[in-house]
C-alpha cells in the first residue's frame, strides 16, 4: 500500500483478478485504518460488502458501508459522499475510503463518467486533510481499456506484488469537459427550440415521454424536474434560449439540451455547493435526480448536457 500523502488524497488503484486476493487486501487496508484510529467508509457493491464483513468479522465499529450500485449510480453523485464523509471526519482522527464506481455490467457512456469521477477526485481533494482511498478494479471481468484508464486516473495502482506510481498518470481535468459525445440518433421522439415562454411545454413533452418509461413514478417525476432545471440555466446563462433533443435507447430516455453558454469548471455539479449565494445548486440537483449526466463544455460550441433516466419504454 502507498504512504499518506502530506495533504489531500493518496488515490490508489488496486487491481485484482482472484476475488479472494481483493477482499483480503481490502480488509488489511480497513484493519491499518481502525487500529490508526481513523473512520473507514466503503463503498462497493453489495457482494463485496458481504465478503468484507465477514473477512472482517462483522461490522466492526467505525466502518459504515454504502452499496455503490445505488449511491453511484449516477456517478456524477459520488465526490459529494465523499467531500460529506471527510468534511465529517477528516479533522478527528483521520479517515480512508474504498471506492468502486466501476463494476461489470456498466455501460458505455457509465464508464466514461466513472473515468471521469475518477479523474476529478484528484483535483476535489487536492488539498485539505490527508485521507487515502483504494478502488477495486477487476482485471479480469473489466475490458483491458478500463484497466488501462484507472492508470492514467490514479496516481499510485497495486496489484498483488504492491503498489508503483503511474507513469501514465494525468492532471489534464479539462478533457472532462471536452471529451466527445456519441452522436444522438437520426430517429428522434423530439427536437425543439425553446425560450423562456416555452418552458411549460418542454416540461409537458418530457412528462409525456418519462411516463412511458417502466421507471417508478417519483423517478419519472424527478426526471421532469431535472430536465426544466436545465432548460433554465440555459435561458438564464446560456444565451436565453437552448434546444431539447430526446429519444430512447433499448434500457432508458435520454434528454439531451444544448446552449450557447460555456461552462468552465469540471467540478460543477459534482459536489455539494456551499450554502448561499454562488450558483452550482441546480446542476448538482440534477445529478442527484437522473440515473446518469454528461456533461461537455466548449468556449466556442456551447454546453450540452445529456440526461439519462434508466428504464426502457414499456
Amino acid at each position: 500500500m502507498s504512504s499518506v500523502a502530506s495533504a489531500g488524497i493518496a488515490h490508489e488503484a488496486y487491481l485484482y483478478a482472484d476475488p479472494s486476493d481483493l477482499i483480503g487486501q481490502m480488509a488489511v487496508f480497513v484493519d491499518e485504518g481502525l487500529r490508526a484510529g481513523e473512520r473507514v467508509l466503503v463503498v462497493v457493491t453489495p457482494a463485496k460488502a458481504d465478503a468484507l464483513r465477514s473477512a472482517l468479522n462483522g461490522r466492526p465499529k467505525g466502518v459504515t458501508f454504502v452499496d455503490s450500485t445505488t449511491a453511484g449510480r449516477n456517478p456524477g453523485r459520488v465526490i459529494s459522499i465523499w467531500r460529506d464523509w471527510v468534511g465529517a471526519h477528516g479533522h478527528r482522527g483521520g479517515v480512508r475510503g474504498i471506492g468502486e464506481p466501476i463494476w461489470p455490467g456498466r455501460t458505455p457512456s457509465e464508464l466514461t463518467e466513472c473515468h471521469h469521477h475518477e479523474s476529478l477526485l484528484n483535483l476535489a481533494f487536492g488539498s485539505g486533510p490527508s485521507w487515502r482511498m483504494l478502488c477495486p478494479y477487476d482485471t479480469a471481468a473489466l475490458p483491458a481499456e478500463t484497466v488501462q484508464r484507472a492508470r492514467t486516473t490514479h496516481p499510485v495502482v497495486s496489484d498483488a506484488a504492491g503498489p508503483a506510481a503511474s507513469q501514465a498518470y494525468t492532471t489534464d481535468y479539462g478533457q472532462v469537459l471536452r471529451d466527445r459525445l456519441s452522436d444522438a440518433p437520426v430517429e428522434r421522439e423530439a427536437e425543439h427550440l425553446f425560450e423562456m415562454a416555452d418552458l411549460p411545454a418542454i416540461r409537458r413533452l418530457v412528462a409525456s415521454l418519462a411516463s412511458r418509461s417502466e421507471a417508478e413514478p417519483r423517478r419519472r417525476s424527478d426526471f421532469v424536474t431535472a430536465v426544466n432545471e436545465v432548460a433554465t440555466n440555459s435561458i438564464r446563462h446560456g444565451g436565453g434560449a437552448g434546444r431539447l433533443t430526446a429519444w430512447w435507447t433499448q434500457d432508458s430516455l435520454i434528454c439531451q439540451i444544448d446552449d450557447r453558454g460555456y461552462i468552465d469548471s469540471p467540478l460543477i455539479g459534482r459536489q455539494r455547493p456551499s450554502p448561499g449565494p454562488g450558483g452550482g445548486y441546480g446542476l448538482w440537483l440534477v445529478h442527484q435526480l437522473c440515473d446518469l449526466v454528461q456533461l461537455r463544455s466548449d468556449p466556442t460550441t456551447g454546453t450540452v448536457v445529456r440526461m439519462h433516466l434508466n428504464g426502457g419504454p414499456s
